[in-house]
């Protein structure tokens, strides 16, 4: 909790303590690999959010729409936090994630409003679908903290700036001597 509560700090996040709460949870969540990775006949993998996304609408009953929604959120939310840096080389990046995952989190709640876990869980949702890349810098930031150092990617962490417009890459960026710029024609984004 500690550490979670220190980056949002460092990073100025105001969020309901219930929001908080639910970040550090995940995080002790998907400390174990089988509640993030799902057995398949291929062996262990992580199932697409796109395909989770695909059944929380072909989703028969609202429970399993809102638990596809969550497993959604959730994952985007750790993958794009934690895992970020290795998506440089896939066909998703971390903007894909963040674009997902918070669409998921508003459309979880929306569908909760008015039910008993609505009451309970509805602002935490809509909380984390509006700052799902400020969650995402947080998540980030742990990671980095509990790796120890103080090294970065330069590239790839202006790449992530310019996907995502995250305020935590341009501040390293920034710290590095390297003021983020959007100003690039089409012809020089390749």
């Amino acid at each position: 909790m500690d550490s979670v509560a220190g980056a949002m700090e460092r990073q100025g996040i105001k969020a309901d303590d219930h929001t908080a709460f639910y970040i550090v949870n995940l995080l002790t969540l998907f400390a174990r690999s089988e509640a993030l990775f799902d057995q398949t006949e291929n062996g262990i993998e992580l199932k697409p959010v796109a395909k989770v996304m695909a059944e929380s609408i072909e989703a028969e009953l609202p429970m399993e729409r809102r638990y596809a929604l969550q497993r959604v959120g959730d994952v985007s939310l750790f993958v794009a936090g934690f895992l970020g840096d290795g998506l440089a080389a896939k066909l998703v990046d971390v903007d894909y994630y963040v674009c997902i995952g918070g669409s998921a989190y508003s459309a979880l709640s929306e569908s909760v409003r008015g039910s008993l876990r609505g009451k309970v869980f509805g602002t935490v949702f809509a909380e984390l679908a509006a700052k799902f890349q400020k969650f995402v810098d947080v998540l980030t930031e742990v990671r980095d903290e509990a790796k120890n150092s103080q090294d970065i990617d330069v590239l790839r962490t202006y790449e992530v700036w310019l996907r995502t417009g995250s305020e935590r890459a341009a501040r390293l960026l920034r710290k590095h001597g390297i003021e983020p710029q959007r100003a690039l024609s089409a012809h020089t984004r390749h």
